[in-house]
């Protein structure tokens, strides 16, 4: 293992100093992480063929260095054309189509050129309680899957926040919106 790093070894990330203008014309200094690839996060929803089962979506459990901790959160980091091909490596799931792409996402603007769209995948299974699907990890991926109904996701969240694990902040903006709009759509 290398025991010295250059900026310049890099694979994803650098450093940059931006050099601009304030409103008021004042000239200034901004240093930033900048990232070498764009990221997409990828939301599968699980339609189950039983009608009786709850429309579910697919959370990861990884160790990722950065956060020094394990994260929950969702798939994802390939380009738009490719979500479909890394939710089936990363999870055995195959999607059949694309439902949503957002516009591009900026999640740490003041930190981080770091920028992203959501795809969400439409998934059917044929049932939440079969198992899980074969995954195709790279060397030294390791990823937990949990199926998580949309409706106990934010509950889920927060339970895992309570042992202890790191939260991806996607995934847990998509889990309380999901939880506002049901709230604030029966009043």
């Amino acid at each position: 293992m290398k025991s010295s790093f250059s900026p310049s070894d890099a694979k994803w990330v650098t450093l940059k100093l931006i050099h601009w203008r304030d409103q008021e014309g004042k000239e200034r200094l901004w240093e930033v992480a900048e990232r070498k690839t764009r990221g997409v996060a990828i939301l599968p929803l699980l339609r189950s063929k039983v009608p009786s089962e709850p429309l579910s979506t697919l959370i990861l459990e990884q160790y990722r260095p950065p956060a020094g901790n394990v994260v929950s959160s969702m798939t994802g980091n390939p380009p738009k054309p490719a979500a479909i091909r890394e939710l089936k490596e990363e999870t055995g799931f195959i999607a059949a189509r694309i439902v949503e792409s957002s516009p591009v996402l900026v999640p740490d603007a003041g930190m981080t050129t770091a920028n992203m769209k959501l795809v969400v995948l439409d998934v059917e299974v044929d049932s939440l309680s079969d198992e899980l699907p074969f995954q195709k990890l790279e060397d030294g991926e390791h990823i937990v899957r949990r199926i998580v109904e949309l409706d106990e996701l934010n509950t889920v969240l927060q339970d895992y926040a309570k042992r202890g694990f790191a939260i991806d902040a996607r995934l847990s903006h998509f889990a309380m919106g999901w939880d506002f709009s049901r709230k604030f759509s029966k009043k």
